[in-house]
């Protein structure tokens, strides 16, 4: 579990250094990391190009198939309605995330869209609070608004 840590806030770390905001994510399959992502979206010009998304395109790319359903995505930030959408899509098993979405969260935070038993596809999820991924989005912020 440390180790799926320190990778997604290395990849959220890659986005701060683009000037991007810092989220990134991983997808694991039977313990292995199999693709990474971090948000790309100023950087490509792209509003699809969450860490998420990246990280869900690489791994189907990989492993050859869109079905991710014996994967795991972790997060540094609660998933927003765009990005649970594409983790039901790619029907991943189970969701990680490190901070809460407080505005746009799609879990817990916002709207609880995982939870809705209208589904046709359960996906379990689990918050693992990092104080780490919150101080990163926070500094990010408070740097982009000047105070």
């Amino acid at each position: 579990m440390e180790k799926f840590i320190k990778e997604v806030l290395k990849e959220a770390k890659k986005a701060l250094q683009k000037d991007e905001v810092p989220v990134g994510a991983i997808i694991v399959k039977d313990n292995k990391i199999v693709a990474r992502g971090h948000n790309q979206r100023i950087t490509k010009k792209n509003a699809l190009l969450h860490a998420e998304i990246v990280a869900i395109q690489k791994a189907s790319k990989k492993l050859k198939n869109w079905r991710l359903d014996d994967c795991e995505i972790w997060i540094s930030l609660e998933p927003c309605i765009m990005c649970i959408g594409a983790i039901l899509q790619s029907r991943i098993k189970k969701v990680y995330f490190l901070a809460k979405n407080e505005k746009e969260g799609a879990i817990i935070s916002q709207y609880q869209i995982i939870d809705d038993n209208k589904l046709p596809s359960k996906v379990n999820y689990e918050f693992i609070p990092v104080e780490e991924a919150s101080i990163i989005l926070k500094e990010f912020f408070k740097k982009k608004r000047g105070k």
